[in-house]
């Protein structure tokens, strides 16, 4: 997975990615690291940046998203 990643952007930490990607990209990556996790265990989240970023986080898998209403510091 962060093999994947690495083609896409750059290692910040251990788990966590930053890619430059305009639309077909962050599609493109999406589809191909939901396909690689198992839902039941494994968590992806997808965090655009910019205006309007409370509606632009996306989460797949096992693990419950945050509440976005509440202080989140990355």
């Amino acid at each position: 997975m962060a093999k994947k990643c690495v083609d896409y952007g750059q290692r910040v930490q251990n788990s966590v990615f930053e890619c430059m990607l305009d639309a077909a990209q962050f599609k493109k990556l999406q589809l191909e690291l939901e396909s690689m996790i198992d839902k039941k265990t494994d968590s992806l989240r997808f965090y655009n940046l910019g205006d309007n970023y409370k509606s632009k986080v996306r989460h797949v898998g096992a693990k419950a998203s945050y509440d976005m209403g509440d202080t989140l510091i990355l």
